[in-house]
């Protein structure tokens, strides 16, 4: 029995707000599979939407040089993430004191 192979290695959209808002912010970020190393063409994006704007950045993996730039982009992602929320607490806790 040929079993069909999953077109992603990771796909998982979460909704950033509760549904009480009504708000649609969401994030989607997809792997698609290269077939074990054999396909290295795929879609590799990160979507984040909040109301009606939409932004897709995409990781290229097509070219070694591009797998570089693809890992720095996202770990700097993260990294300057990681830094807004520490801000975000920082802020939050001086409101809720200042209250």
């Amino acid at each position: 029995m040929d079993r069909k192979r999953s077109v992603f290695t990771f796909r998982k959209r979460s909704f950033l707000n509760p549904t009480s808002t009504g708000y649609a912010s969401y994030i989607l970020a997809e792997v698609e599979s290269s077939d074990g190393g054999a396909y290295q063409w795929g879609n590799y994006l990160v979507t984040l939407a909040d109301c009606r704007r939409v932004v897709q950045l995409e990781f290229f993996l097509g070219t070694k040089q591009a797998r570089r730039i693809a890992l720095r982009k996202i770990n700097l992602l993260i990294d300057v993430l990681t830094r807004f929320r520490e801000a975000l607490e920082k802020e939050i806790a001086l409101i809720e004191k200042g209250k």
